[in-house]
């Protein structure tokens, strides 16, 4: 691990999940990097969606049982943070310039360096996903596999980029006010969820607002700059010498994209995941549905669940419960091929 005169640690023991907060000093000054499980066990390294940090992009897959169980069983998980998006940030000075996308990039191979880590698995959604498949282009030996949600590849388009300079406005001129959280709210959501005017916000969704009220305006501000200026990366996907694991709701806004996307990778070393009745954020929304196609792309590094007697009877991980389609010996690692899933109706018979 790197010295301690370039890193703070803060104990997170009181919020969930546990762990402890590092602000790793790098080239755009400390960055906010939560460990979570035995750092001797293969890294997981995950970055977050605009505006969101660990708690608020990851914190539903890990609140599952079995998903804890199965990434903590084979990893020590790094949760990134884009600069001051992380809980209790101040605000970044106006002063300082404005980062770039490869500005990002390189400062996770900074963060890497601090831990002294290898090669790392990688988890991100949407901007996270965009950032860190950049990150697997420009540094390849340092990335095993990649797992996506909602994930973009292209440059912003005319329609993207004007829409997010109306919400850059917003935020540098009044901050995180409700227009924008509305805005952010069905980047991340499904309508579902979200509700209406004879149905509720869900539980999730109403949490969500609640972590945007808390981030600072300029600093997501910062963020969503870089990611309006990004480079279009498409060309280069095919070249990406790990395994892709693609996750996207059915009712994302970038969901075109994601099929895009699958369709430039390589197809022996990438699935994809649609999702039903689910927005961007799979991860909050229906987390459930990516447990059984991250096991069975994990098997292909030869990791593994906890023993069977570990699992309840009922976990959506019982072999009962797995589909055809992920039976096959392309799906246990040795080829990935694209598969439908969705979150199976409780009351729905056999």
């Amino acid at each position: 691990m790197g010295d301690s005169s370039d890193s703070v640690s803060v104990d997170m023991e009181g919020v969930s999940l546990g762990g402890k907060e590092h602000l790793v000093k790098t080239c755009l000054g400390y960055v906010s990097v939560a460990v979570l499980g035995d750092q001797d066990k293969p890294a997981l390294v995950t970055y977050p969606d605009l505006a969101l940090n660990h708690m608020s992009c990851f914190q539903g897959l890990l609140f599952c049982p079995e998903a804890c169980s199965l990434l903590l069983h084979n990893f020590c998980i790094y949760h990134i943070s884009p600069p001051g998006h992380e809980l209790g940030a101040s605000a970044i000075s106006l002063d300082d310039s404005v980062y770039s996308v490869d500005d990002l990039v390189d400062q996770i191979a900074e963060v890497l360096d601090f831990f002294g880590l290898g090669a790392v698995m990688c988890m991100g959604v949407t901007a996270g996903a965009y950032i860190l498949t950049r990150f697997a282009m420009k540094y390849r030996s340092r990335v095993m596999g990649l797992i996506l949600v909602s994930p973009i590849c292209k440059a912003a388009s005319w329609t993207e980029w004007l829409y997010n300079k109306v919400m850059s406005n917003l935020l540098y001129f009044y901050g995180m006010c409700g227009v924008v959280k509305e805005i952010l709210l069905k980047r991340y959501f499904s309508k579902e969820v979200r509700g209406g005017v004879h149905i509720p916000e869900s539980d999730i969704v109403q949490a969500c607002r609640r972590s945007l009220d808390e981030r600072q305006s300029s600093n997501v501000w910062r963020f969503l700059e870089a990611m309006n200026g990004r480079p279009d990366i498409s060309e280069g996907l095919r070249k990406l010498q790990c395994r892709s694991l693609i996750f996207v709701g059915d009712s994302s806004p970038f969901h075109s994209e994601a099929l895009y996307m699958t369709s430039k990778l390589d197809r022996r070393y990438s699935a994809l995941v649609e999702v039903q009745a689910c927005g961007s954020m799979v991860t909050e929304e229906q987390p459930h549905a990516m447990l059984i196609p991250i096991e069975y792309f994990l098997m292909g590094y030869g990791l593994y669940r906890p023993s069977q007697s570990s699992v309840s009877p009922r976990s959506p991980l019982s072999p009962s419960c797995i589909a055809p389609e992920l039976l096959s010996p392309e799906s246990m690692g040795l080829k990935l091929k694209p598969i439908k899933t969705r979150v199976r109706d409780p009351h729905e018979r056999s």
